[in-house]
């Protein structure tokens, strides 16, 4: 035990410097936790605030996609490019290796395949097996309108409950059943609900007209859904027009993995996020980058 007579005097307590009160980066989060913002800050980059999530979790309700058939093979040339991974347990173990220390959103409900009504989903993944796997955040699909939609609503809930309790984000997944118009309208409903219910962050569509209400009505963060495949060009228009107008990233999938070359892709989608670069310099940019010889891996 220290002799308590050795015992230095203390001097340096830097009286001539405030003591710093600074707010977090990430809209809407001020008031989290520091286990919620250290894991949010893993997803939205600390230094622009946005983030570029790669959606792989298609398989968890249609099974093997194009452009996922063996994500063995697929999925690991776009991981360096990428914030994030949208992803299931199942892909995460089997697919990604444990040296990934970006940030992960496991996708926790589900329960139909596409050959049901997608809207009767139940939460699929035990909080404490997401803790395990070291996630930054769980992910649930909202059907507002949907035939389950207070089902879909009250798995929200249940895990914003218990992730709090274990300072996991949650992030809410805004569902349009085929039946929907997906106008700002809608996306205003179905993001304010999600936020208002405690989601730490929503993913919803972009839309053409007034989007920058959606982004503006939500106190939390939002970033869009990728959708289906178009061409690259328009792909790389809608985010930038997202970016523009208030969202915080995108989490993409079939426009990066369905792409004829999607590293070059994802590099173009981080040019637009990050560097706000227009969608012309960044089909450029994937111009470019496809067209170089790919590395044969050794």
């Amino acid at each position: 035990m220290a002799d308590v007579e050795d015992v230095k005097e203390l001097k340096n307590f830097h009286v001539e410097v405030p003591a710093r009160c600074e707010g977090f980066f990430l809209k809407g989060s001020n008031s989290l936790g520091w286990g919620m913002k250290n894991r949010l800050a893993r997803i939205f980059h600390p230094g622009t605030g946005r983030t570029v999530m790669l959606a792989i979790d298609h398989g968890y309700f249609q099974g093997p996609t194009t452009g996922l058939e063996r994500m063995d093979v697929t999925v690991p040339p776009l991981l360096s490019y990428a914030d994030t991974l949208m992803i299931t347990r199942g892909a995460l173990r089997t697919t990604i290796a444990p040296e990934f220390t970006k940030g992960v959103v496991l996708r926790a409900s589900g329960g139909p395949s596409i050959l049901k009504e997608l809207s009767n989903e139940q939460i699929a993944v035990d909080v404490e097996d997401a803790l395990r796997l070291n996630v930054s955040a769980v992910a649930v699909q909202v059907f507002i309108g949907g035939e389950f939609e207070s089902q879909s609503v009250h798995n929200l809930t249940r895990l914003v409950d218990v992730g709090n309790r274990y300072g996991l984000p949650v992030l809410g997944v805004t569902a349009v059943g085929r039946e929907m118009v997906r106008d700002a309208r809608y996306m205003r409903l179905a993001s304010r609900i999600c936020a208002e219910l405690g989601a730490s962050f929503v993913k919803t569509y972009f839309v053409d007209e007034d989007f920058e209400t959606v982004t503006a009505s939500c106190p939390v963060p939002i970033v869009i859904a990728g959708g289906k495949k178009i061409p690259e060009l328009d792909a790389l228009k809608m985010a930038h027009r997202a970016i523009q107008q208030g969202a915080l990233g995108v989490d993409m999938g079939r426009n990066i993995f369905q792409s004829d070359a999607p590293a070059a892709m994802i590099q173009a989608v981080r040019s637009v996020v990050h560097e706000r670069e227009t969608p012309e310099a960044a089909y450029e940019l994937y111009r470019t980058l496809a067209r170089k010889p790919r590395r044969r891996r050794t």
